[in-house]
């Protein structure tokens, strides 16, 4: 139990503290890795519900067990970037430091996996 409790406190922290400055950066990442953001209602709104699951991730850490449930979404809002980028990279479409961004939430992923696993009642 107790890792799956740091297992989602670490993801829910690490995941605000990374997401949260993303509302500062818009024109940067435009600048940086060109071209603009061109939709930034897409931009603003994956941020957003991305945020919204790191608060998830940090409820599930105060019992998992009761929100053992949880725990699949959790695993899909992981996998589903950690896949698709992975997918960018194989087709040269995202740079190494996007690749790698994303490896880290698979691997957080497989963590999830391991929670939910670890949580049977």
């Amino acid at each position: 139990m107790k890792f799956a409790k740091y297992t989602f406190l670490v993801a829910g922290i690490y995941g605000l503290l990374i997401l949260i400055p993303q509302y500062f950066f818009e024109h940067k990442i435009g600048v940086d890795t060109p071209p603009a953001i061109t939709h930034p209602e897409f931009f603003y709104g994956f941020v957003g519900v991305a945020i919204a699951f790191q608060i998830v991730f940090l409820i599930i850490s105060r019992d998992p067990l009761k929100y053992r449930l949880m725990i699949v979404p959790s695993v899909v809002e992981k996998f589903s970037f950690g896949i698709a980028v992975a997918i960018l990279f194989a087709l040269d479409r995202v740079g190494a430091q996007m690749f790698a961004a994303a490896m880290i939430d698979s691997v957080l992923g497989v963590l999830f996996v391991a929670s939910w696993f670890k949580t049977r009642g």
